[in-house]
């Protein structure tokens, strides 16, 4: 695909959900779908390989959130993956501070060539997992925003999340669109961990019938320094 497709593609999208991108961002996010494509070679980084796909699946999924994100905050991305939404979300918001953590270095080799590449500043990745980073004084209870996409089910989830973000902030859980079970399961655990459910958004993203949901935990009150606990228990008893 050559970048004036991209971009009438792209477009078509973004004009539902009322973003715009100048011609540098849409370069960005050009190079960084060809070095996904390039890169999945070689490792596996998405089952979704065509590009078409890739704009409406990853890009455009990943900045369906970008509205919840105040100016100039500081962002997690964890199990960040290929990058989603962690990457997406800087290309268009310059004015975040991110950074990218996740359990495999191959992932992050693939994403600190996309930074250098694309030139993009205040962001980092870490090789870690959740229930190691939420210990680190550094990390923990530093962040404005928690995210998350397609990593775990929302009680183990908020587990991974919560110990991350400031009295406060807010973690912003991206899911599928049957959600009303998963966070009625997950209250519980939302609540031990220091969390309030305050909105859920159900959609379909533009011009398609696959349906997603958002859910905005915010923080109400400090994570006990119990959590997370040790690797491996969150994902296998979460708390219900």
């Amino acid at each position: 695909m050559d970048i004036k497709e991209f971009n009438e593609i792209f477009n078509k999208y973004l004009k539902d959900l009322n973003i715009k991108l100048d011609e540098e961002q849409i370069k960005k996010f050009y190079i960084y779908m060809n070095l996904l494509i390039d890169w999945n070679e070689k490792i596996n980084l998405t089952s979704i390989i065509k590009p078409e796909e890739m704009i409406l699946k990853h890009f455009i999924d990943c900045l369906t959130i970008a509205k919840y994100i105040e100016e100039n905050s500081e962002l997690i991305d964890m199990g960040t993956g290929a990058g989603f939404p962690g990457i997406p979300l800087k290309i268009y918001r310059n004015d975040l501070k991110i950074v990218l953590a996740d359990s495999l270095n191959k992932r992050l080799n693939f994403l600190n060539e996309v930074i250098d590449t694309l030139k993009l500043d205040s962001i980092e990745t870490i090789h870690t997992r959740a229930e190691e980073l939420g210990k680190n004084k550094k990390y923990r209870e530093q962040f404005d925003i928690a995210t998350s996409r397609a990593v775990a089910n929302l009680a183990t989830l908020s587990e991974y999340l919560l110990p991350f973000v400031k009295v406060g902030g807010k973690c912003i859980c991206m899911k599928g669109p049957d959600i009303d079970e998963e966070i009625n399961i997950a209250k519980k655990a939302i609540i031990t961990l220091g969390g309030k459910v305050v909105k859920k958004d159900v959609f379909n993203l533009p011009q398609s019938d696959l349906g997603r949901s958002i859910v905005i935990i915010k923080k109400v009150k400090d994570t006990p320094g119990k959590f997370p606990r040790k690797p491996g228990t969150p994902a296998k008893e979460p708390i219900v």
